[in-house]
C-alpha cells in the first residue's frame, strides 16, 4: 500500500473509492493539460497587466478615513481594466458580495420607466428580490423599473425571435447570467455570449449589455468584455480573489457605466475618489495574481466530479466530456438525501469546521431551504471547496472550488464515500 493511500485511509477514504478515483484521474490527464494551458495564458495576462500598471510596493499600503489618493486602490482598478480590456473598473471591499455588485450595477444604470431584460431565462435566486420578482424593499420594481425575461428554448439555445419581440423603446439594459445558478442549464461560453450581444446590438446599439461573470473569470482565455459586454460584474470571494481576498466585488466596463456605479456606491460628487482600502490591498493583489492557477485547480475538481458521478448514472451538467465555461458542477440526485449526503462529504473534507454537519436552513434571499457546505478560510468563499443546493426538485447539488487540485480531489472522493456510507449509492451502480 502506498503512503498516499494510507493517508487517504486515515482520512476515511476506503480502498475501493480511492482506486475508483485513481482510474478516473488517469483518464483525465490530457484534459487537465488543456486546463493548465489556459491557466498559463491567463497567468501571463495578469502579470502583464500588473507590469503595465507599474505596481510598486507602495501600492500594497492602503489608506484609512476617506481614502483620498489611494494609489494602491486606483492602480488595482487600472489592472482590472487592463485584464478585462475595459475603459474603467470599480474594485472595492465595500462591495460585499456578487449580488451586491450586480444590484449596484443595475440600480446605478437604470432609471424609473426603464425596463430590464433577461434573454437567458430566470436570474439567480438572490436577484429575484433585487429585481422585484419577489417583492422586497428597495427593489428595482419599487423604483418603477420593469422587468421582462425570455426563457431559453428546450434545447438550451437562445430564443432569438422571442428576444427580438421583447426589445422595445423602454429596454435600457440586458442582463446575461453566464453561470447556471440553481438551474441545470449549460453555462454560457464567452463565444455564445458574444453572439447574443451582437444580436441585441444589431437591434438597438444603445442597449447596455451586462454580464454576471461570477464563477467564469479565467476559465477561458477571453472574457465577455472581449466580445461586446458593456459591463462585467463579479465577486472577489470567487475566482478573481484567488482564495485570498476576504471580501469585495468588481464592476468593469464602459467608463460611464462604472462611473454611475461608483456614484451609487459612495455618493454623487464623490464617486471613485473615496473609499479607504483599510489594509486589504495585499490580499487583493496577491489573490488576483494567484487567481488563474487557483481557478485551474477548481476546474480540475469540477471535471473530476462530473466524470465520477456520470459513471454512477446521475445527470451532470456539464457532462464529463463537455467543454467548461465556469467552475460549477451540477449533479442531479433526484432526492434530498443525495444533496445532503454530498454536502456532508464536502464539509468533512474541509480544513475548517470539518467536524460540523451541514443542514438545510431558510437562507435569506432564497425561496426554499438551502444547504451549504464550506469549511473555508474566508466565510462564504466559493472559490474554496464548497457545495450547496436548494432542497427542492430536481434536487441538484452545485459543487465548486478547491484552492488546490489535491484538495478538490480529496473533497470529491469524500462525497462518494459519504454517499456510500449513507446508502444513497452503491459501487454496483457504476456504469
Amino acid at each position: 500500500m502506498s503512503e498516499t493511500m494510507e493517508m487517504y485511509e486515515a482520512l476515511g477514504i476506503s480502498k475501493v473509492v480511492y482506486s475508483y478515483g485513481e482510474k478516473i484521474w488517469k483518464e483525465l490527464i490530457q484534459r487537465f493539460e488543456e486546463v493548465d494551458r489556459i491557466a498559463e495564458y491567463n497567468q501571463l495576462k495578469v502579470v502583464k497587466a500588473m507590469q503595465e500598471a507599474k505596481v510598486s510596493e507602495a501600492c500594497l499600503l492602503g489608506t484609512t478615513g476617506y481614502g483620498y489618493n489611494d494609489m494602491g486602490r486606483d492602480t488595482l482598478e487600472t489592472i482590472y481594466a487592463h485584464i478585462f480590456h475595459t475603459e474603467d473598473a470599480l474594485v472595492r471591499p465595500q462591495i460585499t458580495c456578487g449580488t451586491h455588485a450586480l444590484a449596484l450595477a443595475l440600480l446605478s444604470n437604470l432609471r424609473p420607466g426603464d425596463e430590464l431584460l433577461s434573454p437567458v431565462g430566470k436570474p439567480y435566486d438572490t436577484l429575484e428580490e433585487v429585481i422585484g420578482i419577489r417583492p422586497s424593499r428597495g427593489s428595482l420594481a419599487e423604483y418603477g423599473i420593469t422587468y421582462r425575461q425570455v426563457d431559453l428554448l428546450s434545447d438550451g439555445e437562445f430564443d432569438y425571435e422571442g428576444i427580438r419581440k421583447a426589445i422595445h423603446d423602454k429596454t435600457k439594459l440586458v442582463t446575461i447570467q453566464r453561470s447556471k445558478g440553481y438551474q441545470t442549464r449549460p453555462t454560457l461560453s464567452v463565444k455564445r455570449i458574444g453572439e447574443l450581444i451582437s444580436f441585441i446590438k444589431d437591434i438597438r446599439p444603445d442597449i447596455i449589455c451586462m454580464v454576471d461573470n461570477c464563477y467564469g473569470e479565467f476559465v477561458e482565455t477571453i472574457e465577455p468584455s472581449d466580445v461586446g459586454a458593456d459591463m462585467v460584474v463579479g465577486s472577489l470571494i470567487k475566482n478573481p480573489g484567488g482564495g485570498l481576498a476576504p471580501t469585495g466585488g468588481y464592476i468593469a466596463g464602459k467608463r460611464e457605466c462604472v462611473e454611475n456605479a461608483s456614484c451609487r456606491l459612495t455618493s454623487p460628487g464623490l464617486s471613485k475618489e473615496v473609499g479607504a482600502s483599510l489594509g486589504i490591498l495585499p490580499s487583493f493583489y496577491q489573490g488576483l495574481f494567484l487567481a488563474p492557477t487557483v481557478t485551474a485547480s477548481a476546474l480540475k475538481g469540477a471535471v473530476f466530479a462530473a466524470n465520477l458521478y456520470e459513471r454512477f448514472g446521475f445527470d451532470v451538467v456539464p457532462g464529463g466530456a463537455q467543454s467548461r465555461h465556469d467552475i460549477i458542477q451540477a449533479v442531479t440526485f433526484g432526492t434530498p438525501e443525495g444533496v445532503i449526503s454530498f454536502c456532508k462529504g464536502i464539509q468533512a473534507a474541509a480544513p475548517v469546521d470539518s467536524f460540523v454537519t451541514p443542514e438545510p436552513w431558510d437562507m435569506p434571499g432564497y425561496d426554499s431551504q438551502v444547504i451549504m457546505a464550506a469549511g473555508a478560510f474566508v466565510s462564504g468563499s466559493s472559490i474554496e471547496l464548497s457545495a450547496d443546493g436548494p432542497i427542492k426538485p430536481p434536487f441538484a447539488v452545485y459543487f465548486q472550488g478547491g484552492l488546490t487540485w489535491p484538495h478538490a480531489k480529496f473533497g470529491i472522493l469524500k462525497t462518494v464515500q459519504q454517499l456510500l456510507d449513507d446508502g444513497v449509492i452503491s459501487m454496483d451502480n457504476l456504469k
